[in-house]
Parts: C-alpha cells; structure tokens; sequence
C-alpha cells in the first residue's frame, strides 16, 4: 500500500511542468500495465511501475535503476537516435524532480520525443504506408538481426524449452478470462493447437538453434513501435525509428527470428493490411536468405496475437483507466484473440486412415509416423482386438 501512495505522489508531481529541468508549457500521461509515460515538450520519460507479474519484477528502487539501464542499452541497438539515457528522479522535502537536488527516490528512461504523426500505426490508419515503406523496415530488421548476440546463452532462452514455457504461461495467465474476454472453444483450440505443433515440430525448433537463427532479437515488434521520419540529410539515418524492445525477461527477447518479424507480420494483419504483411515477410526473407521462416510462421502468428490479447486483458485491470478506455481494451482483446485462432489450420473432413499390409512390413512404424506428423490418434487393431478378448497387449497367443 505504501509503494501505491507513494507512486500516486511521484504522478502527481511529475504532472507538474516545474518538475523537469527544461521547459515545457504541459505534461501529458500514458499508463500501461508496467510504466508511467510522461511526455514532457521534446523529451520522454518513463517511470516503471513496481510491480510484479511473475514474468517481470519491477518491486524494488534497485531492480528498476537496473531495469531502466538495460531498457537504454538493448534499444540502442537498433534506435540509438532516440535513447537518451537514465534520469533520477529526486525528492526534497514534499517537491518532486528529475534530476534535481534531495535523495534519489526513483529513475526514468528519458528518451527523444517522437512524432505521433509518424507512426507507423496512424499511418496505417490513413492509408499512408506504402510498398516500399515496408520493404525498409523489413531491411532495417534482417540487418538488426544480423548483428545480434547467439550462442549458448541466448539459445538457451530462446529454445523449444523456453517457448513452451511462454506458451503455457500465456494459457495460465489468460485461464481467469475465459468465458468473458476469451470464449472456452477458442482457448481449448488454441492450447491443443499450440501444444500439438510444438511437440510435431520439435526437429524443426532445434534445427532453427544449430542454423544459428535464435537471436537476442526485439521482443515487441508490433506497429506502435515504429516511427517513419524523414532521413537525415547526411544518410547518417533512415528515418526509421524501431522502439521498446524487451528488457524485463530475456526468454521473451532471446527468440527465433521468426517469432520477431511473426509479430509485426501478425500486426499488419491486424490493421488489415495482409497484402503488406506479405510483402513484409517476403522482403525480410529475402534480405536475410532465411525461407525457413514460412514453416514456422503462422504458430508463432498465433502466439503473437495471444500475447497481445493478454496484454489488453492487463490494461483492463490498470487502477486510472477510465471506463471507455477498459471497454475499448476489452474489445481489442477479444479481436486479437479472434485473430489468434484464425491462424489454426483448417481441421480436414474428419477420416480414418487405415494401414495394411502382411506381417513384418512396417505398418506399425508408418502408422506411428503419420499420426505424429498430423497430429491424429494411432489406433492398433491388434491391441484393440486383445482388448476385446481380454488378453494382455503383451501376450501372443496362436489358433489351432
């Protein structure tokens, strides 16, 4: 309750222009389930929560200085142009500032102000983005890529152990809105889903490690995170800005390159605009020689999308949030998670498949193999049979 107070004290002051050390005429506010945004003239500061959800840990002064430090580095990666640096925040007496005199009671990431007019979410809504537009931000990821740390470190994130663990959080943690943000039938489908593809495709997830495909990537690259400004004069910089990368929790950064370009794919889906989010991937493709992306695309489409439908979920739960915008979160969650399933595969007719053959050819093994690439049932007619006559599966028995 203190750590409450004392976060709706630290709000209220850094509503106030006077607390900033350069001027500004108004502070507007974001709230997100993990931050306070502050927008303060030419400058952005973010405060983080101290919260813990399990899959982040903000709960100590400590771990968001560290948090706040690690933001700054991972993002200036890809986006060096707009991260700053890391501020304190500092109380004398009841006065709150950034960067002024008394003890340092929390940090901000200050980060450069990016134009609302630019992004590449609005943009998409005005019909303003073009073939070629993504075709750069599609270069601008396959070079990132590139240059990323892997090894055994950051594969050891990003693995099939480390997906499942993601998935099934993401099932755990969505299980209480079942019925009112999510139908029974949709979560049902998408966890038998999810959980059959995995273990179906498992030589595939760890092929991806050898090739050298899992990456300290991105993490959160959906449209609202990036800018299209005009180029700098000098070609020092192609006006694209790619923001807010993960920093709390390294298995959701450390990911195969699929699961980043998945993301944004899966937005632009999202915005509806699948030409461009074919044109996306095929670009990315293209540019980083990787066409072993499609096998894994649609799962991690899927997962994608769930994974913002449960971020909504969260806003819904935020303590400032004003009645339409908890509705309006409500109904974007709901549409990601419709979006989510649509990425299933069509189930065939429902069939029975039926193998023959003499003794001693193979029936079993074939049998075994399909059921396990197509995800169905392997039924035995021999066990079935000693089943029905009540004879052990092991027991051979011979008629006269």
């Amino acid at each position: 309750m203190a750590e409450a107070n004392n976060s709706s004290r630290l709000v209220e002051a850094l509503l106030d222009p006077g607390a900033y050390p350069h001027g500004t005429a108004s502070v507007e506010i974001v709230e997100t389930h993990i931050s306070f945004i502050f927008f303060a003239g030419d400058f952005v500061y973010k405060v983080k929560k101290p919260v813990n959800y399990g899959f982040l840990d903000f709960t100590t002064l400590e771990k968001r200085r560290y948090f706040c430090q690690r933001e700054v580095e991972l993002n200036r990666r890809i986006c060096p142009e707009v991260y700053l640096g890391v501020e304190e925040i500092r109380q004398q007496a009841d006065r709150y500032t950034v960067g002024g005199p008394g003890r340092t009671v929390e940090y901000a990431v200050k980060m450069r102000r990016l134009s609302p007019e630019s992004s590449l979410e609005l943009l998409l809504k005005e019909g303003r983005v073009s073939l070629q537009d993504i075709e750069r931000i599609a270069a601008r990821i396959a070079w990132f890529h590139q240059q990323t740390e892997t090894g055994p470190r950051v594969i050891a994130h990003g693995d099939l152990r480390a997906v499942r663990q993601n998935v099934e959080e993401n099932f755990a943690q969505t299980g209480k809105f079942v019925g009112s943000v999510l139908s029974r039938e949709t979560y049902d489908d998408l966890a038998a889903y999810s959980r059959a593809f995995m273990e179906v495709r498992k030589d595939v997830f760890r092929s991806r490690a050898e090739e050298g495909r899992i990456r300290d990537c991105h993490g959160d690259l959906h449209v609202a995170q990036i800018f299209l400004e005009a180029p700098a004069e000098d070609a020092s910089w192609d006006g694209i800005s790619i923001i807010d990368c993960i920093e709390f929790n390294e298995r959701f950064r450390c990911s195969d390159v699929t699961e980043d370009i998945a993301f944004l794919a899966m937005d632009l889906d999202f915005n509806g605009r699948p030409d461009l989010s074919r044109a996306f991937v095929e670009a990315y493709t293209r540019e980083s020689g990787d066409e072993r992306v499609f096998g894994l695309l649609d799962f991690f489409k899927a997962y994608r999308a769930y994974v913002r439908g449960k971020v909504a979920c969260f806003r819904t739960k935020q303590s400032h949030l004003p009645e339409d915008a908890r509705l309006a979160a409500l109904e974007t969650a709901r549409a990601y998670f419709k979006l989510a399933h649509s990425y299933i595969p069509p189930f065939p007719t429902p069939a029975v498949i039926l193998i023959c053959g003499v003794t001693g050819t193979g029936k079993s093994t074939l049998a075994g193999e399909l059921a396990s690439r197509w995800a169905m049932e392997h039924i035995s007619s021999d066990l079935v049979r000693k089943n029905l006559a009540g004879i052990s599966p092991e027991a051979r028995r011979y008629e006269s």
